[in-house]
């Protein structure tokens, strides 16, 4: 007769609980700053391309600026001679 005590108890457990849901997906960057980003890269003409390459540096590198100094370097001689050559059509 113990036995049956015993099973009621078991009868009355909780149901075991859920596996937890996986985390949630990493929200996407907002429209409108992407585009925004966009239309700031397309104002370096000639420099967007060094500058996506430094970004993607940055990426590789984990924000690590001392890694990327070439293409630090190589953007700033671009947007020097890009200034340069708007003031001299000016």
């Amino acid at each position: 007769m113990g036995s049956s005590s015993s099973n009621a108890r078991d009868a009355a457990a909780p149901p075991p609980s859920p596996p937890p849901s996986p985390p949630a997906a990493p929200s996407p960057l907002h429209v409108m700053d992407a585009e925004e980003d966009d239309e700031n890269v397309k104002q370096l003409n000639e420099c967007a391309a060094l500058y996506l390459s430094l970004q993607d540096c940055l990426v590789d590198s984990d924000r690590n600026w001392k890694a990327c100094q070439a293409h630090v370097q190589a953007l700033k001689a671009c947007e020097a001679s890009r200034n340069k050559n708007e003031k001299n059509m000016k």
